[in-house]
């Protein structure tokens, strides 16, 4: 009686030029689109001299953190106030979105009242409207409240986001109906339901609703600047670019600004990249 050993098959590669193409070409735009940010913190650790000199050097002849220093030291550009100002404006902003906008979604997914469909879609057709067009009724509304010039008038408009009652909306659906019945059999509460079961079956939704919202409120500038006027209540991206204007021929301080304002988004979303992958993906397969 012979004995037949297994042998495990080889994997063997296979050569596809159509999908080498399609990464090469995905490779090479991405570096295109990358670029300009590379060279922004690259120039940041490079000096004036450095930038001015023709040809340009793409790495810095000579690592230098003088332009941190430099934009630390300037008393006329209180940074961390600034910070301050930026940072709760987006932290309010995305709290009272991703509150608003699960709680709205998951009332559209998951409960039946008149007029819900005419409220939904009433909700939605606001995305259409332009920005400008509801700028001044905005202002108008902030004069008449006495937010105007203050942070929290950029936080009120703000609280409710269609967009993100949409996004969550469709998550929402996902949530088996049996899940919600047994919680109403054990005596739980609407709002324990949506609690302690909605909330963290909406973890990737929430997680990529609150990122844009996050990456939106730090980096918006006009209507900051309408709304406020006292400098020491602005925003990052109101006093970049007034730092930019103030220092014009001093490129390299204003790359190294950038890359301070730059920085808390990447630390968002780094902190965050698992759930929003997450959160794409499942938006794909829905």
């Amino acid at each position: 009686m012979s004995i037949t050993t297994y042998q495990p098959k080889r994997r063997t590669f296979q050569f596809n030029l159509g999908k080498t193409a399609v990464y090469i070409i995905l490779i090479l735009g991405s570096f295109i689109a990358m670029l300009p940010f590379i060279w922004m913190i690259l120039a940041a650790f490079k000096t004036g001299q450095e930038l001015r000199q023709i040809p340009p050097t793409f790495l810095p002849q000579e690592w230098t953190l003088d332009n941190f220093r430099t934009i630390f030291n300037d008393e006329d550009l209180p940074l961390l106030t600034f910070y301050g100002n930026s940072a709760f404006v987006a932290l309010m902003n995305t709290t009272l979105v991703l509150f608003t906008s699960s709680l709205f979604g998951f009332i559209f997914a998951k409960y039946d009242f008149r007029g819900k469909k005419t409220i939904f879609w009433f909700i939605l057709a606001t995305m259409m409207i332009p920005f400008q067009v509801m700028m001044i009724p905005s202002y108008l509304i902030l004069v008449k409240l006495g937010l105007l010039n203050s942070l929290w008038g950029l936080v009120v408009g703000s609280a409710v986001d269609a967009f993100g009652i949409f996004l969550i909306t469709q998550f929402a659906k996902s949530i088996p109906n049996e899940l919600l019945d047994a919680a109403r059999v054990d005596g739980a509460s609407e709002w324990r339901i949506y609690w302690k079961i909605a909330l963290p079956q909406l973890g990737p939704a929430m997680a990529t609703l609150g990122m844009l919202t996050f990456m939106f409120n730090w980096n918006s500038y006009l209507w900051p600047l309408i709304v406020l006027t006292e400098q020491q209540k602005r925003t990052l991206p109101i006093i970049l670019n007034w730092y930019s204007t103030q220092h014009s021929t001093q490129i390299h301080l204003t790359m190294a600004a950038s890359v301070l304002v730059v920085v808390p988004i990447l630390i968002v979303f780094l902190a965050m990249q698992k759930w929003i992958v997450k959160g794409i993906s499942l938006t794909g397969l829905k």
